[in-house]
């Protein structure tokens, strides 16, 4: 017999409102409509995975900023007095009252203490229990798609009035868990998912035609061909003593991921470039879930080989860290259009991360992220690494999506752990990304800009709009102008892409209190001539970018003409992929020096920079266009192209040792 899909969903509803739920309970979760995938019960046998995730510490959710500015603000008597991970634990952790609570409800309910792990990060309750039992517990039913691997769900569930308070969610709920519907005392195990991060773009080209006198310490060639040595002249300053003696807990970390360097290339780069790094030179591996590098040279990723190609010649001797995230499968994995990125990189350097419970979530996303160990062909077979690498004081990302790629509540999580991250000290720089106001263009004609709504909604990018990060834009060279020359914003228009430096305004967070002058000036000063909306809503709105959003990027660097080799070629190379790692590699060079008068790392670094904008080049050329318009404009101060703008490396020196 068939039924409607109305009729399912009513019956679905029928069968979990059938539960008789005592009056002192409340609908803690609800689906707002019935998935009608879900109809067929569970049995009352199959074992499933319950996690209770308890809400966070009111008080600390509200201080965190106040808590990151304390140790970030170079005017705070606390600055740069950075957290332990443990009272980064004892901080966020939920009170006492809501442990008590709600673990004495569930021995009362019959699952005995014994059978209760609490984790290390005080978030979470987790037990194993049959469907009959949960089904009491939360008084509720339970329902699956009948798949080899099911999808787990309730359609509502119930806790006590005095427990609701204190619990955040419970999975299986609402939110469905994908697991294998094994029986009795058989552990049921989370079921794969397969994500697609994104790169920020390269844009290999030739090398051009140069005479044959030219050699890379030639400036008068910058505009064509940007070298380690026009690096220094934009940013005032000269490479290392390859013989200096440097800390060894002060390495550059790299993030990679489904892109893999080639030791062949960096050795051809090394000679040519810069000879002082010698042959042989490579970062150390901080393999995570299966991630493997260095690979053969026909393999070679562009964006692997331009991050550690840009680093070395400006930090060496001191090391890169190479993050190398996810086994191939779920590296590379193109079998969905978007997906998770990053969760499995932060279980890794945080293990608290793994357990973590905000904003619905806890733990990475069963749909979103990869499940380890990977039943996959060639998979990554060890359990999910958590906590096994400490993070280092510097850490560049040249990886991202867009913002309305992902829910929500997956990047406001990920937000809090940036968050964490500076209050612990680690400075963390990100691309901007290079599709100006826009995202990247679909591959209809209503999506040709890569915009929101009706192609016409600025997309901002992601994890960008995080406050808790420096976003790093790109400028470049103008044909015919030299490395004593204002930079501009980058342009590099093509007939299938037009590379621009992203920036805009985020759709999810405010403006932080830290960029709130700066943004409110811009405003001011350069109105930007297009409609807007204030809460991030843009669906019913005729506005295009959110007045009221977070503001992209921070900062810029040089992202165009990049000598690189890359699969035993050579050429140019560029985006903010590029810029991202040349501003942190200036900035690990800092925490050197800072380290070499008795002094600690730099953590998050954007109050220091927003109360203290001369120390940066200021660019005021140039627009990012996307979205069928011109974009922002670069523009005296701050702007949503190149931020505050470049390196003053000098500047930027001098200030940061002043400070404690």
């Amino acid at each position: 017999m068939r039924f409607s899909s109305a009729l399912q969903a009513a019956a679905l509803l029928g069968l979990t409102s059938g539960r008789s739920v005592p009056g002192n309970h409340v609908v803690h979760e609800k689906r707002a409509v019935p998935r009608s995938s879900l109809h067929k019960r569970v049995s009352p046998d199959v074992v499933l995975p319950v996690r209770v995730g308890l809400k966070q510490n009111a008080r600390a959710l509200e201080q965190a900023e106040d808590w990151l500015m304390e140790v970030s603000h170079p005017g705070s008597s606390m600055y740069g007095k950075h957290w332990s991970p443990d009272e980064i634990v004892e901080a966020f952790k939920p009170t006492d009252e809501a442990i008590e609570t709600v673990a004495a409800w569930l021995e009362k309910s019959g699952i005995s203490k014994e059978r209760i792990t609490h984790s290390d990060n005080k978030v979470w309750l987790a037990f194993d229990a049959t469907t009959e039992e949960v089904e009491s517990l939360l008084h509720t039913e339970y329902f699956h798609d009948d798949q080899d691997r099911a999808l787990v769900a309730a359609h509502e569930y119930h806790l006590p009035s005095h427990v609701s308070e204190h619990v955040d969610y419970i999975t299986p709920g609402v939110k469905g868990t994908l697991m294998e519907l094994r029986r009795r005392d058989k552990r049921a195990l989370n079921a794969e998912s397969t994500r697609k991060s994104r790169r920020r773009q390269q844009h290999m080209k030739p090398l051009p035609e140069l005479p044959k006198s030219w050699s890379s310490s030639d400036l008068s060639t910058c505009d064509q061909v940007i070298t380690p040595q026009c690096l220094q002249a934009l940013y005032g300053f000269k490479a290392p003593s390859p013989n200096a003696k440097v800390s060894k807990n002060n390495s550059l970390g790299i993030f990679e991921e489904g892109d893999y360097y080639a030791q062949q290339d960096f050795d051809k780069f090394f000679a040519q470039y810069f000879p002082s790094v010698p042959k042989g030179t490579h970062p150390i591996l901080d393999s995570i879930d299966g991630g493997k590098a260095p690979v053969p040279v026909a393999d070679a990723g562009g964006e692997s080989n331009l991050d550690f190609e840009l680093a070395y010649p400006i930090i060496y001797p001191q090391t890169t860290t190479l993050y190398q995230t996810d086994d191939t499968f779920y590296a590379t994995s193109n079998s969905s259009t978007t997906g998770g990125i990053f969760n499995t990189f932060f279980d890794a350097i945080d293990g608290s991360y793994c357990t973590y419970s905000a904003f619905g979530e806890t733990g990475n996303d069963p749909k979103l992220d990869p499940k380890y160990p990977d039943p996959n062909a060639g998979g990554y077979k060890g359990k999910l690494m958590c906590g096994v690498y400490k993070p280092t004081n510097v850490i560049t990302i040249s990886y991202g999506v867009q913002e309305s790629d992902l829910p929500a509540y997956y990047q406001q999580r990920q937000c809090n752990e940036f968050l964490k991250l500076g209050l612990q000290g680690v400075s963390i720089f990100v691309a901007s990304g290079d599709t100006g106001v826009g995202g990247y263009p679909g591959e209809t004609q209503s999506d040709f800009y890569g915009c929101l709504r009706d192609d016409d909604v600025f997309s901002p990018t992601q994890p960008n709009s995080c406050p808790w990060l420096t976003n790093v834009g790109a400028t470049k060279v103008y044909p015919g102008k030299t490395v004593h020359d204002p930079e501009s914003a980058v342009f590099d228009p093509s007939p299938s892409f037009n590379f621009s430096s992203g920036g805009g305004f985020s759709n999810i967070f405010p403006v932080p209190k830290y960029q709130q002058g700066a943004v409110s000036s811009y405003f001011k000063n350069y109105n930007p001539p297009y409609p807007y909306y204030t809460d991030g809503k843009y669906e019913n709105s005729t506005g295009i970018y959110n007045r009221n959003g977070r503001g992209i990027p921070d900062v810029a660097a040089n992202g165009d003409n990049i000598a690189v080799w890359v699969g035993g070629e050579q050429g140019t190379s560029g985006g903010t992929s590029a810029s991202s790692p040349i501003f942190a590699s200036l900035v690990n060079r800092i925490v050197e020096e800072r380290i070499k008068v008795g002094k600690g790392p730099l953590g998050f670094i954007n109050p220091t920079l927003y109360t203290n904008p001369g120390v940066l080049n200021d660019i005021t050329n140039g627009t990012n266009p996307g979205c069928g318009t011109l974009g922002f404009n670069a523009t005296k101060g701050w702007d949503p192209v190149t931020g505050l703008g470049t390196p003053n490396y000098p500047k930027m020196l001098d200030l940061f040792l002043s400070l404690p």
